[in-house]
């Protein structure tokens, strides 16, 4: 497949030197989704039971729902971890991506816990080796908003081979949670203020609380509901900066089952360029399955 050459003029909703952008907008997708080597993935949910009549799927993108396609999958009790190599390998090559594809991924766009959805199959795409991969930001509705060719149907893939090279200092372990409470790693809570301080939790977690030490960033910080935006640079710059943690430092994102954690990570490693940045799938759902491992209520 040839390479896709992005032109110096095309608009793009982030700047940096690689090829693929965290964040692409709507509009270079307009201009871009067509090509020959980039695969739009559209990882809605219930797109067949919205009103969006007969045409409601973007142009040229091949499906694969977040929430049933199997991009996440229970392991030993722990929901919502990434699934064994050979498995999450085999449902990307099936939906026509190899490795020389510039893959875009479409959110609904709703806010910043259904964004988790894009930021959770971006990480998943990092974490394999794949470097080509970008958010639409603002998803479909930026798309929808600039006119954006909708169609009825969506893309029949063609399997093909896609070859992983894991990285696997993005993938956090419990036991690599527990040696930053010795070594002093940030260790970073993507949940709301109130499962923070152990006010509530989800049904998924077997204690309120969070790890000693964590600092709090809330996922919604990451992401404008009202004008269907990520965060930009400075103010991700200025979120990590209320919390004392440093725009370099090293540090390990989590949340429940890895969804909002994804948000922080995105955050601080694509949109702040923190490669220090690493995340905890397994979270508090598996962090809470051995008592002895330490909680604390703030």
């Amino acid at each position: 497949m040839r390479a896709l050459l992005i032109a110096a003029a095309a608009t793009v909703a982030f700047s940096a030197p690689a090829l693929a952008q965290p964040l692409v907008d709507a509009q270079w997708l307009i201009e871009n989704g067509a090509n020959e080597n980039v695969v739009v993935l559209d990882i809605r949910a219930d797109v067949a039971e919205t009103d969006l009549g007969d045409l409601p799927y973007v142009a040229n993108a091949v499906v694969a729902p977040y929430n049933t396609a199997g991009w996440r999958t229970e392991i030993d009790g722990v929901p919502g971890k990434i699934p064994p190599v050979d498995e999450i390998a085999g449902l990307i090559g099936g939906l026509g991506i190899d490795n020389d594809d510039h893959v875009v991924i479409v959110p609904w766009g709703t806010d910043s816990s259904e964004i988790g959805g894009a930021t959770r199959v971006y990480w998943t795409f990092k974490y394999l080796g794949h470097e080509e991969v970008s958010i639409l930001d603002g998803g479909w509705r930026q798309y929808d908003a600039v006119g954006g060719e909708r169609v009825a149907e969506p893309v029949t893939p063609e399997a093909v081979d896609f070859e992983v090279a894991l990285q696997e200092d993005l993938l956090a372990t419990t036991e690599e949670v527990l040696e930053a409470l010795q070594n002093g790693t940030r260790l970073v809570d993507g949940r709301p203020l109130e499962q923070f301080l152990g006010q509530s939790k989800s049904p998924v977690v077997a204690s309120l609380g969070t790890i000693p030490g964590s600092l709090n960033i809330p996922h919604s910080e990451f992401y404008s509901s009202e004008y269907a935006r990520f965060a930009q640079p400075e103010t991700v710059d200025a979120l990590v900066a209320a919390v004392g943690l440093g725009a370099n430092e090293a540090n390990i994102s989590f949340c429940n089952t890895g969804h909002w954690a994804s948000v922080a990570w995105f955050g601080l490693s694509e949109i702040l360029g923190n490669k220090q940045s690493s995340m905890y799938d397994g979270s508090m759902s598996e962090w809470t399955q051995d008592p002895s491992r330490p909680i604390v209520v703030q």
